[in-house]
């Protein structure tokens, strides 16, 4: 299960990447103008303009995904390497001739010992799938239901989670339709998702008909066929998740439609649930309760999702429903044998790798929720795997990389997991099988309980644990060390697309001046490569604004990005081969005659300043200096 921690960190940059390219506003005013029922029938513009595309690039450079080859065998890197002159008119170009290659199917395998198809595009039709993912999306988010919370800005899996603790406990339903739809993302119709996006108000006719052609892009197979595709959206696009969100959120509001936003009516005055403030909602809820209406509500996660009902008979009616509704509207089947109602007072429901239910305690029915049954296992395993890794290493780098991947692993999977009400009691059963490798005698005379801790998260989350052990003073996590965490909620107030709800996210981020950051954007240096220009940016946030050598804030007019291998000698524009210096400092660290140090010395001050200088000028081959 990937890092909550990191998930959060990449949401927030993109975030902020938006600001430092001048390109926040204008998703501001698509979500508003969305929000209030636009058409949107030029969105073009906007796609193919400079700050756009500069922006596709920042946010997929970081993505994993960019290093993996296409068809082309290109990646990330083979774009890097070009200006930003050449970069942006390559990207125009191919959006106004668009004309998608073939995407590279491979087999990711599955826990289940089956295999799950991963569509991989080329390189240059993922950059023109982010341009028109990052103009779409503020359109589409003023649409999306509040139950939707997979591959969305500022939602995740404990969101989901706890509003199905939430509608379990304290709404009481006690009934869950538990759906499975078969091959979700291989049998998506083209034309009804088309269509889709014409009702949200993505109007653009160009725009549709490059959604068209990418949708259609031709599939290489593992083999090497070429197979043609008349229906579906390959996973691992980048703009799959966004176009499937766009499928079900049909789904989502119909389910809605049933009871949360249904239009009732007392003393002849229609009042809708979604409106007025709380007596009004309290006050529909009680003529709700009178009708014959199936009161239900629907919490999704991309294309796993749960129905609540409180009512058996309500629970079989509307899975008969929504299983007809799937089938003709938007031509989807679902897997009879997965696809079941559950009772949970008396059986667990599984969701996103957690199994819940309800207990008696006291007078009240209350959560009780454990990891899967198959996450349990499969964690067993994968660490009992690593730490055979760990028993026969082939050396201290290579132990030194398999604990850290093992400490990965165990902070991946507390991370995730520990919004489970019985965690503690799950990696404790886990720990006694793992912890049990760990007495082979190889293991047993290297484990120590006394290291070194340099991380300060580790020594937040795990310094005070006696389970906490070392090996070659290294420190080796325990798994049974855990506490459960309250999932909480999505707040109504947190919105990337509002200024209030950016206040709420900015909290957590460090301030930087933006306008710097954007006078840096808008004044790239010419005839460097959009790694190099990008870099920059990267490394002013990086750094906080400040020199890497004096720690001083950094003045637009003379940052100076230092290449700590030169580029004459094989230095590349990569960003740890980079830092951002003052150009005075910089004139320092290359200085060799005795009066330009002799000028340029008096702004080191301190050891700590003198080190860096030291450092960087070691790279290149030069004498230290004193102060």
């Amino acid at each position: 299960m990937a890092n909550s921690r990191i998930v959060q960190h990449v949401k927030k940059s993109k975030l902020r990447n938006a600001e430092y390219y001048s390109m926040q506003t204008s998703f501001d005013m698509l979500y508003e103008q969305s929000k209030n029922g636009s058409k949107f029938k030029n969105l073009m513009g906007m796609i193919s303009s400079t700050e756009n595309i500069k922006l596709a690039y920042r946010n997929i450079k970081k993505n994993t995904g960019s290093k993996t080859a296409g068809v082309d065998g290109r990646t990330i890197e083979h774009i890097s390497k070009l200006s930003e002159e050449q970069f942006i008119r390559y990207v125009r170009n191919k959006l106004r001739d668009y004309k998608p290659k073939a995407v590279r199917r491979v087999e990711i395998p599955k826990p289940n010992g089956k295999t799950r198809p991963l569509g991989i595009p080329a390189i240059w039709d993922r950059i023109v799938q982010q341009c028109i993912l990052q103009v779409l999306e503020p359109i589409a988010e003023a649409k999306f239901s509040g139950r939707s919370h997979g591959f969305r800005p500022n939602r995740s899996v404990e969101n989901a989670i706890a509003q199905s603790y939430r509608l379990m406990q304290n709404s009481k339903m006690s009934y869950v339709i538990d759906i499975d739809i078969k091959g979700f993302f291989d049998n998506v119709s083209h034309a009804k998702l088309l269509k889709q996006m014409w009702t949200l108000g993505i109007q653009d006719k160009n725009l549709l008909t490059i959604i068209s052609k990418m949708l259609k892009a031709k599939i290489k197979m593992p083999d090497g066929k070429i197979i043609e595709n008349e229906k579906g959206t390959p996973q691992g696009g980048i703009l799959s998740p966004l176009l499937s969100n766009i499928v079900l959120n049909e789904l989502d509001r119909w389910i809605e439609s049933q009871w949360e936003n249904t239009p009732i009516c007392k003393d002849k005055i229609i009042i809708r649930k979604d409106r007025g403030n709380s007596t009004d909602k309290g006050n529909q809820y009680y003529h709700l309760k009178k009708t014959q209406l199936k009161e239900c509500y629907i919490v999704r996660y991309a294309d796993d999702f749960k129905i609540f009902c409180s009512n058996p008979n309500h629970a079989k009616k509307l899975f008969i429903a929504v299983q007809k509704w799937l089938k003709d509207r938007l031509g989807l089947e679902i897997s009879e044998e997965k696809s079941k109602i559950v009772n949970l007072k008396k059986d667990y429901s599984e969701f996103l790798g957690i199994k819940m239910k309800l207990i008696s305690k006291g007078q009240k029915w209350v959560v009780k929720s454990h990891m899967c049954d198959k996450a349990v296992q499969r964690t067993k395993n994968n660490l009992k795997e690593i730490i055979k890794g760990i028993r026969y290493d082939s050396g201290s780098n290579d132990q030194a990389r398999k604990i850290a991947r093992y400490n990965s692993t165990v902070i991946g999977l507390h991370q995730y997991f520990r919004i489970a009400t019985m965690i503690a009691e799950d990696m404790g059963n886990i720990a006694y099988e793992v912890n049990a490798c760990l007495k082979d005698h190889r293991m047993k005379r290297r484990i120590k309980k006394t290291g070194v801790i340099t991380s300060d998260f580790i020594r937040k989350e795990y310094g005070k644990s006696k389970q906490l052990r070392f090996i070659s003073r290294e420190p080796f996590l325990p798994i049974g060390y855990i506490k459960h965490k309250i999932p909480m909620m999505k707040r109504n107030v947190v919105n990337a697309y509002t200024k209030e709800g950016r206040e709420e996210i900015h909290k957590n981020l460090s301030t930087i001046d933006v306008g710097i950051l954007r006078f840096l954007m808008e004044h790239p240096v010419p005839q460097r490569s959009v790694e190099y220009n990008d870099n920059r940016i990267a490394l002013y946030c990086a750094q906080r604004g400040n020199c890497h050598v004096t720690g001083q804030e950094l003045n637009p007019m003379t940052i100076h990005c230092h290449h700590k291998v030169p580029r004459l000698q094989g230095g590349t524009d990569e960003y740890k081969n980079l830092c951002l210096v003052d150009k005075e400092i910089h004139i320092l660290i290359h200085a060799k005659d005795e009066e330009v140090i002799s000028k340029y010395k008096h702004l080191i001050t301190n050891v700590g300043s003198l080190n860096k200088l030291n450092n960087l000028r070691k790279k290149l081959n030069l004498k230290e200096l004193a102060i």
